[in-house]
């Protein structure tokens, strides 16, 4: 299981592979805890990390009783938390990922005749954060 800790649900994709969204009050604490309205401080950035990495280790997520909390976790967002977030993240035993996706053009026939393309991601797998 992957825990989703990005703003964005996850794709149908993403679902099939076993990443699962947070909900309710989580994904509300989740969302405020990645926006970020003013220019924050190292202290900031660090303590909004650590509370990202605690909303995955909620009780009750990891979903098969023997395992409390996810192994891993789906990371995305502000360049400047994903690396406190990974490492946040490590010292409670969650992997960090990063989701990849190959872009592909799609043509859609217009109802006039003319062609429409579309860029469309579809996740390919997960990239694994380094340190």
């Amino acid at each position: 299981m992957i825990i989703n800790l990005t703003q964005h649900p996850a794709s149908a994709d993403q679902l099939a592979v076993g990443v699962i969204d947070l909900a309710g009050d989580h994904l509300a604490s989740l969302k405020a805890a990645l926006t970020f309205g003013a220019l924050p401080d190292a202290q900031g950035i660090r303590d909004r990390a650590d509370h990202v990495a605690e909303l995955a280790c909620m009780s009750g997520l990891g979903g098969d009783g023997d395992d409390p909390f996810p192994t891993r976790a789906m990371i995305g967002g502000a360049l400047w938390l994903m690396a406190p977030l990974a490492e946040a993240l490590r010292v409670r035993s969650i992997e960090p990922l990063f989701a990849f996706s190959v872009r592909e053009t799609e043509e859609q026939k217009q109802a006039d005749g003319s062609v429409r393309k579309i860029a469309v991601f579809r996740h390919a797998g997960f990239v694994p954060a380094v340190a």
